[in-house]
């Protein structure tokens, strides 16, 4: 039974089971600073297991000094929402220029870097392709590289576990800020194996040093590891949101709702001119592992159909090792265009920074998956169509595993 941890219980001195890389940095490794003039990329999910930010642990280590800030998409507190550019800003904790790391400049620029000598890296990722963090943390290592500048990750869990992979392996072809690397959307990686894989596989980045997890094992989802969950971006409220994501987030790709503007993001779906209970009918019908699809009727207050009732599913996840989160997603958007094919469209571009790519193609990483959707090839065959590659990756991924 996961062991929950409650306010009360984070400031009583009861240790969690599982030590993220910023409670091993703080508490055992501080010494790897000492001497050094380091920057810290982060979110508002770089917290201790006792909800202490990171910035403002590292800001006063004896014999270091923190002199630069840097933020990903959402911005360091998280306060934007996404596709938002953000721009630089003053932190309030400390006063300092926070550097924003999505808009015009996603890669941190030789002068952005000079002086450093180390770059911080700690943001928590939801084990998901699309998820822009791993890909901001990417360039980030890349202009260290250039600069000589050396990198330090921070490693948090995955919140989906790190035993089961899903989904094609994209083309680089349809390489993007939702996919700069070819990882599956479901890769079964913590972030510091991301960075462990991408300096291995692809030649990313000059010296990177990973702090590692104490107590965390593969097995483990969010709730077995005691740690509170913080969301990291404003549309993952929950440990529940980051399992339904690796398929929610190709709902972005259509013009139906992915529940933006509601309590339920990613597990809420929807459009005006879908009948709810006949779209449930319809998913159920998929017969998918580990997942129902409840009638729901919701009404976002921004983004995609803002003010509006839209009728979808709410999808309940009844067993999450069985749960597919990918193929549940295709299935999501196949029913929908079935029932209603002259009401839905693909979106269009622009979409993270891609002017030309339809936006399903680059979530996708290929046209041949939507290809497949539009011709209304089966659940089961589409599946079959990535097991070859998906072999391959993990063997490919072996290298960059750090734990059990």
């Amino acid at each position: 039974m996961a062991r929950m941890v409650t306010p009360a219980a984070l400031h009583s001195g009861a240790v969690p089971r599982v030590q993220s890389g910023l409670d091993v940095l703080v508490h055992h490794r501080l010494r790897l600073l000492r001497g050094r003039r380091f920057g810290v990329l982060a979110h508002p999910a770089s917290v201790d297991a006792r909800l202490d930010h990171a910035v403002d642990l590292l800001r006063d280590v004896r014999g270091a000094r923190l002199a630069a800030l840097f933020a990903p998409e959402h911005g360091l507190w998280g306060a934007a929402q996404d596709l938002v550019h953000i721009a630089a800003t003053r932190d309030p904790l400390t006063g300092m220029r926070v550097v924003s790391l999505y808009g015009n400049r996603r890669e941190p620029t030789p002068a952005m870097l000079r002086g450093l000598d180390l770059l911080v890296i700690d943001l928590q990722d939801v084990g998901s392709r699309y998820y822009t963090y791993q890909w901001t943390m990417a360039l980030a290592m890349r202009a260290c590289a250039r600069a000589g500048v050396r990198v330090l990750v921070l490693d948090r869990p995955n919140p989906l576990g790190g035993e089961v992979v899903e989904g094609n392996v994209p083309d680089p072809a349809f390489a993007s800020f939702v996919g700069l690397y070819p990882l599956p959307a479901r890769p079964g990686l913590t972030i510091g194996e991301v960075a462990r894989h991408l300096q291995q596989a692809h030649g990313l980045g000059g010296p990177v040093d990973v702090v590692g997890l104490r107590g965390w094992r593969r097995s483990m989802l969010w709730e077995d590891t005691g740690l509170p969950w913080v969301p990291p971006s404003p549309n993952m409220p929950t440990p529940d949101t980051a399992r339904v994501y690796p398929g929610g987030c190709l709902i972005e790709g259509t013009n139906m709702s992915e529940g933006r503007g509601t309590t339920r993001p990613f597990e809420w779906v929807g459009a005006p001119w879908l009948d709810a209970h006949a779209y449930a009918e319809a998913l159920a019908a998929e017969r998918l592992p580990g997942v129902i699809f409840g009638p729901a009727r919701f009404r976002p207050t921004f983004q995609k159909w803002a003010g509006q009732v839209c009728g979808g599913v709410q999808l309940h996840v009844t067993d999450p090792a069985r749960f597919k989160p990918f193929l549940t997603g295709l299935a999501v958007i196949g029913v929908a265009r079935r029932l209603a094919p002259r009401a839905f469209r693909w979106r269009r571009p622009p979409y993270e920074f891609e002017p030309r790519l339809l936006p399903i193609d680059i979530l996708l990483g290929t046209d041949s998956i939507r290809r497949a959707l539009e011709r209304g090839q089966s659940l089961a065959s589409i599946e079959r169509g990535w097991q070859a590659e998906l072999t391959r990756w993990r063997r490919r991924r072996a290298a960059a595993l750090a734990y059990r």
